[in-house]
């Protein structure tokens, strides 16, 4: 499947088909996984990437106000999620890490849901079944586990759908992404791995992590494998389209790396000042993926002021209604952390129910 952009130095890197200065980059064998996509659905791209962004900065103030917890930010990693989410079907199903809000977006989650988790308010922040997308999954790598053995289910079923998962260049370093690979293989599932590799594992870089490129480690495994420009939102598109195109005709899984960038901190925890050199940041700020867009479609005379103006307004709207919905959100009371333990009460747990009313009601004056 393979690589087919060659940059300046002659080194074949990646499958890039805009460039950084948002140049359109032809493409033979993947021009026709994006030929559906004219000027307005590009622009449409466009403005997922720029209220995504928009709603990251407001949750990053909201946490930084003391409204959430935690918040994992997204900056820079736009045309990674958008691109892949919207080739997704309805009926195909996602199970990603933390710092998939774009996706979720896309998938159609409501914007209160997004942050009720990092508001600390409820361990599920949406109805999985709702949206088609399981909850964010913090345990490094699970969610691959998760995917694959849905993939294998759909596979049973006689479905044409496909399971996707969602994980980060550090995922590549735990068992759990092994093995599902392992599993996705050789049961042909049809699954989706999308590593988003940003450079960074909170504070390690991924050359320490791997001497080869990520998507080269997937072939071991014999899976099929894409490395793709991932501050590219075309080129993502086409590349999840390949893959989803193999996993619907049976042909099992497919592995791509979206090569980007962490642009912001690991976390609002984090201070990536401490070991990221300003230069490198720099560097990528110059590969932003909704200015490589934005150039693209001014060169197309698709994004003028009118429309700059009218998504700027459309993301500070969203903006107001996350932060409005988190503001409103309430405390649950003390015992409905027993509600959803089980499907169904059993004795044991309303044993301990009981237990810690008890012990609550010891607080009472």
């Amino acid at each position: 499947m393979g690589v087919v952009t060659v940059l300046e130095d002659g080194v074949v890197v990646f499958l890039q088909l805009l460039t950084e200065r948002g140049a359109r980059v032809p493409s033979p064998d993947y021009d026709r996984y994006v030929a559906h996509l004219g000027p307005e659905e590009l622009l449409a791209l466009y403005r997922d990437m720029v209220v995504v962004r928009r709603l990251d900065a407001e949750a990053t103030a909201l946490q930084r106000q003391g409204e959430l917890a935690l918040w994992p930010p997204l900056l820079g990693q736009e045309a990674a999620q958008i691109g892949s989410a919207r080739m997704l079907r309805a009926d195909d199903f996602v199970f990603s890490s933390y710092r998939e809000h774009a996706v979720a977006y896309v998938r159609g989650v409501d914007l209160t849901d997004l942050v009720r988790v990092w508001r600390g308010t409820t361990a599920s922040g949406w109805d999985p079944f709702s949206i088609n997308m399981a909850t964010p999954q913090v345990i490094i790598g699970a969610q691959t586990l998760h995917a694959t053995g849905y993939a294998m289910g759909i596979r049973n079923d006689g479905s044409d759908s496909v399971a996707v998962t969602y994980f980060g260049d550090g995922a590549m370093s735990e068992g759990d992404v092994a093995e599902a690979m392992v599993f996705a293989a050789s049961f042909g599932a049809p699954v989706v791995f999308f590593c988003q590799n940003n450079q960074w594992a909170i504070s390690e870089p991924v050359r320490v992590q791997s001497r080869v490129d990520l998507a080269d480690r997937a072939t071991g495994f014999g899976i099929p494998s894409l490395r793709v420009d991932g501050n590219d939102v075309l080129a993502v598109a086409a590349a999840t389209a390949v893959a989803l195109e193999r996993a619907r005709a049976g042909e099992g899984p497919t592995f791509i790396e979206a090569v980007t960038y962490r642009m912001g901190p690991h976390t609002t925890a984090d201070d990536p000042t401490r070991y990221r050199d300003a230069a490198e940041l720099e560097e990528w700020r110059g590969r932003d993926p909704i200015s490589r867009l934005a150039e693209h479609l001014r060169a197309q005379g698709v994004l003028d002021a009118a429309a700059d103006e009218r998504i700027a307004g459309e993301s500070d709207a969203a903006a107001a209604e996350l932060r409005a919905g988190c503001l409103a959100i309430t405390d649950p009371p003390p015992l409905a952390v027993f509600d959803h333990v089980y499907a169904e009460r059993h004795a044991g747990i309303d044993r301990q129910r009981a237990d810690y009313a008890h012990y609550l009601d010891g607080f009472v004056e």
